[in-house]
């Protein structure tokens, strides 16, 4: 059975996501004191005594106003407010009542869910419940003072709305879903492809920079597997964004990065690949984090049979580092090729995870041998590879034991990683070798025994 779902409403910088983070026990919503940083509807996992629930931030509300994502801005609103068992509409009570709250109080009557009043920025226990008193009068029951930044009263406000919860059931226990990011520069239809990809505008989409503010989780089910989803902020070079909203929707796009199984780099195909683009790409790597490359906007380009296999000529010989990622052409607009995405992700996942026995990787190395020995140096001493052995998986990561990895350079190195390779597929995912000399492992010997003496 699904957690029910806390929706998060009210106006423009009352607190909203400083509540979602104090009752998340998170630092995921991003808290800034201008209006207007929160667009998308956010998910964060919520716990209070023996029950878990969701809580889905949403931006300020302004009804009165059709400006800039204001409309899309509700209608991300009304569809939290659609899935959830409870609205929290949270309010100012230093400012007291305001229009906009009236408005929106006026809104929440119509709909059918449960709504508590929080009464946000009461520090103060004896002037509190004075504060609180004022917003009886938006219709919508008790209002509860709290303080999202220190915690009071939220305690309270959260046995109140678990006696509003659907009964506990019994909850079958759920797979481990697999974490899929949605990683790009600004603009090349992230958050479109997100939205293909859910049937429904889970996203903003605005030809506007920066639209997407905060990381975007979404779980659904795929190729038999329940998936995360994850679309991040557009990353733009470091010197190019400013301190704020921006800069803290990037960082959390690379600690995206960093807790994914799998990422989508998403590419605009009129654009090709930028330098950003490449950046992106190192840090998938060095990140060792399996990868599906996505070419999004194919319907723009013109094209006939021959176009895609030399466009993707194009792509790889700047992207070479990714040349184990596979490529996929898409249209989030049409919907061309969306679907495939999960197909390929879940393969580079597979591979990602995937262990290998120290036999058949030596049957590989063997093979490799025989085909391109180790080279020389000026001084006539031969590198020699002895063994290896898989020490590690996501990455899948291999330790390759030699006489001495100085005689072994860059060139031989890469060709042993291909070898292994096309002898043991890992399509999708980095590898990671490690070359280890007789002096390393001498050493280390050494240190073990001295440890054991000592202990």
């Amino acid at each position: 059975m699904a957690r029910p779902i806390v929706a998060i409403i009210g106006r423009p910088n009352v607190g909203k996501s400083t509540l979602v983070n104090r009752l998340c026990r998170s630092r995921e919503a991003i808290v800034h004191d201008k209006p207007g940083v929160t667009r998308d509807r956010t998910y964060q996992d919520g716990f209070w005594g023996d029950r878990e629930f969701k809580v889905v931030d949403t931006g300020g509300l302004v009804f009165d106003d059709d400006s800039e994502f204001l409309p899309e801005i509700r209608e991300q609103a009304n569809l939290a407010l659609a899935e959830a068992s409870v609205a929290l509409v949270i309010v100012d009570g230093q400012q007291g009542v305001t229009a906009a709250d009236e408005s929106i109080a006026e809104w929440l009557r119509a709909q059918p869910c449960p709504t508590l009043v929080a009464v946000n920025k009461c520090e103060s226990p004896d002037q509190g419940l004075a504060m609180a008193a004022e917003f009886w009068r938006l219709g919508l029951g008790e209002p509860f003072p709290i303080s999202a930044i220190h915690g009071a009263g939220t305690g309270d406000l959260l046995d109140r709305v678990l006696s509003l919860l659907p009964p506990k059931h019994e909850e079958a226990e759920e797979d481990e879903p697999i974490q899929m990011a949605i990683i790009g520069r600004p603009n090349v239809g992230k958050s479109s492809l997100l939205n293909a990809i859910c049937g429904e505008p889970r996203a903003i989409v605005s030809p506007i920079r920066g639209t997407t503010r905060d990381t975007i989780d979404t779980r659904l089910e795929r190729e038999g597997h329940p998936w995360r989803l994850i679309d991040t902020a557009g990353i733009r070079r470091r010197r190019s964004v400013n301190y704020g909203p921006e800069f803290f929707g990037i960082n959390r796009s690379f600690k995206a990065i960093e807790r994914s199984d799998v990422c989508v780099l998403v590419i605009d195909a009129l654009d090709g690949v930028t330098e950003q683009d490449q950046r992106l790409a190192g840090r998938i790597e060095d990140d060792g984090r399996a990868c599906v490359l996505v070419v999004n906007k194919w319907d723009a380009v013109e094209k006939d049979s021959h176009t895609m296999p030399m466009v993707e000529k194009e792509l790889r010989a700047k992207l070479y580092f990714l040349d184990w990622a596979t490529m996929l052409f898409t249209s989030a607009l049409t919907g061309q090729r969306v679907e495939s995405i999960f197909a390929l992700a879940s393969l580079a996942v597979e591979q990602h995870r995937r262990r290998v026995s120290t036999s058949v990787v030596n049957e590989v190395l063997k093979e490799a041998l025989s085909w391109r020995s180790p080279p020389t140096s000026r001084g006539g001493r031969q590198g020699r590879l002895y063994y290896g052995t898989q020490v590690a998986s996501r990455p899948p990561s291999f330790t390759l034991f030699v006489n001495d990895p100085k005689l072994f350079g860059d060139t031989y190195r890469r060709y042993v990683e291909r070898q292994l390779r096309e002898g043991l597929g890992f399509d999708g995912t980095p590898l990671k070798l490690f070359w280890r000399g007789k002096q390393q492992r001498d050493a280390e010997r050494d240190l073990a025994r001295q440890q054991n003496r000592s202990g």
